[in-house]
């Protein structure tokens, strides 16, 4: 049942909030939602995985209403988005009385330790217990970073071993022989077997030439794209030599790490519809391209079946609730700007049937919609099939005076008191922003509302402002919100504004931006012009070299995953509003076949973060006498 907040004034930190809240059973919350007991796995009293075999118990059931929430350009502080996704959901839960469940993301332990904190929400607007939500939770990206990493080291392995042994060799120990001098293949061997066009099954029965064939994967090292991953800020892991140690000097390479959750396997957890589903999604990861321009898989290296035992518990989404009861399935993770960065196919599809036809499932899509909202459409939409019946976008006046021309807003600093007066001339050019975006969301044919998250400095002319410009650009409604202080209370006309889009939402309307059987660079232009605004694209000689070659290896027809600035709509984070003119630079392209898209790198782009001169780690500790965690935000 939804629990009454006592909400104070003034609000008290996030963290004082979390940890003062009486929570409900997480088997009670799962039951309310009509979560069976033997289809729950607890974690302690407050967070549960949720076993798949619930989707095939449900699936007779009519999906609930779908509702995704993204944002405009954020300033480096956040705009709230994660806030209001669960203010939303209180709101529809605990005030309409509706069946609801958030489905969020988790979060890095970059962020939550570097500048931009946690993202369990904020205020009275969040997902308890914040501290587990924040850090290891279940533990599903440590089994992300243990699975990526596994197959990094295999890959230079294979490398070592190739080099330095002959085939009968390399055939020997891949299949050794048993006590009676028989020899088998794994079943992974023989999907590689295949895909040579070899339907042998016994090892003794290869030619010299197929075994030759079997054993060499000949990895161009020069070409090898995976990356190994750790779920920190850390820019000096952007670029790295391996292969140092006395016996592997012979083998050093150029390489780099990415932030775990920018890994491939994670978009891989977000995009699979099961297990067996994620295995073949798993093993089909390409990590390089042979001396003869080959892809080579993760099941050429034998390693599909191991990374799926790694992930196997991490494929089940995490239950956990609200500080008003409403439930939240925590899945998949962040990032939208150089990763998929959605909640997890798998949660949604759940909530969606948990709920049932008169309920409604809020998603969360990564920073703006230019960037985790076009990927929810394209990408995550494609894969899964399901529609969307409304399009959530969250601004702040804060945001919108950057985007007209406010001075630069930087974390750790105290805001300029152009963000804290009434500004209403820089206010209204920024509101330029936050419109092109209604208007991008609208090519979806989608309903699109936008919540106004109201901070307390916000005059009421500021926010009649936006709510009348947000209609001008084409949104079916524009509320202002008080969740951050008032909890689902605050954010119940914005619940009553989603009520309606949905229930005059038609599903027919919907559509992509493009179709997959457009090139690379017609798709990656397509996103520049009607996303961005870009008047056009250039390409680096490697990238396009990069296009070249997955076109000639099959992948042209994959969706378009772009890696760009969340701070403007082009690659440069400096260019705020709506920047034109520009010409969108293409760093270098990469392929995630498993996952299934097609990655181009925007301007300087990095895909692993750094630390600032002040992280927010500086506050964090623990207090020994409760045993609590303090200053965590």
């Amino acid at each position: 049942m939804p629990k009454k907040l006592q909400a104070r004034s003034p609000v008290p930190s996030d963290i004082e909030i979390a940890q003062s809240a009486e929570l409900t059973p997480i088997t009670q919350v799962a039951a309310e939602l009509g979560v069976q007991d033997h289809e729950l796995e607890p974690y302690g009293h407050h967070k549960a995985k949720v076993h798949l075999s619930i989707i095939e118990r449900l699936a007779g059931n009519k999906d609930g209403r779908y509702v995704v929430v993204t944002g405009i350009n954020p300033t480096p502080l956040g705009e709230g988005k994660s806030t209001t996704t669960v203010g939303l959901a209180q709101a529809l839960g605990a005030h309409l009385n509706k069946k609801v469940v958030a489905c969020l993301r988790q979060p890095s332990q970059g962020p939550t330790f570097g500048i931009k904190g946690g993202a369990a929400g904020g205020g009275y607007s969040q997902v308890v217990p914040m501290e587990e939500f924040n850090l290891h939770l279940t533990g599903d990206i440590h089994a992300i970073s243990a699975a990526n990493n596994l197959l990094a080291a295999a890959i230079d392995a294979r490398i070592l071993h190739e080099t330095t042994q002959s085939d009968a060799a390399l055939f020997r120990r891949l299949c050794p022989p048993a006590k009676d001098g028989s020899r088998r293949f794994s079943p992974v061997m023989i999907k590689r077997l295949k895909k040579l066009g070899i339907e042998k099954t016994n090892p003794a029965d290869l030619t010299e030439e197929e075994a030759s064939k079997f054993v060499r994967l000949d990895l161009d090292p020069a070409q090898i794209t995976w990356n190994r991953v750790v779920d920190v800020n850390d820019r000096f892991l952007r670029g790295i030599t391996i292969g140092q140690g006395k016996e592997e000097a012979k083998y050093q390479r150029a390489t780099q790490f990415d932030i775990s959750v920018a890994s491939e396997i994670m978009a891989v957890l977000a995009l699979s519809s099961d297990l067996r589903d994620m295995r073949e999604r798993l093993g089909a990861m390409v990590v390089g391209t042979s001396r003869k321009g080959q892809p080579i898989t993760a099941d050429d290296l034998g390693m599909g079946g191991a990374l799926t035992v790694l992930m196997k518990d991490a494929i089940m989404p995490n239950l956990m609730q609200t500080l008003e009861a409403t439930p939240v399935l925590v899945h998949a993770g962040p990032f939208a700007n150089i990763a998929h960065g959605n909640s997890s196919i798998i949660a949604d599809r759940i909530a969606l049937k948990l709920v049932g036809e008169e309920g409604y499932v809020v998603t969360e899509a990564g920073f703006g919609a230019d960037i985790g909202g076009e990927k929810f459409f394209n990408i995550k939409c494609r894969t899964s099939g399901l529609r969307p019946h409304c399009a959530v976008i969250v601004a702040t006046i804060r945001a919108l005076k950057m985007h007209g021309g406010g001075p630069k807003v930087v974390a750790g600093t105290p805001l300029d008191p152009a963000y804290t007066n009434e500004a209403l001339d820089i206010l209204d050019p920024g509101c330029a922003n936050l419109q092109h975006h209604i208007r991008s969301l609208r090519k979806y044919g989608v309903s699109v509302v936008v919540a106004v998250n109201r901070f307390t400095t916000d005059t009421s002319a500021e926010i009649a402002l936006v709510i009348e410009k947000s209609k001008e650009a084409g949104a079916q409604a524009a509320v202002m919100c008080d969740h951050w202080a008032q909890g689902g209370a605050g954010a119940q006309e914005l619940a009553e504004a989603v009520v309606r889009a949905c229930d005059s939402s038609v599903g027919s309307d919907f559509k992509f931006l493009y179709p997959l059987d457009q090139s690379i660079k017609e798709k990656i232009e397509t996103i520049a012009r009607e996303m961005y605004g870009a008047a056009g694209v250039e390409y680096s000689p490697d990238a396009e070299q990069k296009i070249a070659l997955y076109t000639s290896q099959g992948f042209g027809g994959l969706p378009i995953c772009m890696a760009k600035t969340q701070y403007s709509l082009s690659h440069d984070a400096e260019l705020k509003g709506v920047p034109t003119g520009f010409v969108l630079p293409i760093r270098d392209v990469r392929v995630s076949a498993g996952a299934g898209f097609v990655y181009p790198l925007i301007g300087s782009m990095s895909t692993i973060p750094g630390l600032p001169t002040r992280p927010a780690y500086y506050d964090i500790d623990i207090d020994f006498e409760t045993g609590k965690v303090v200053g965590l935000s």
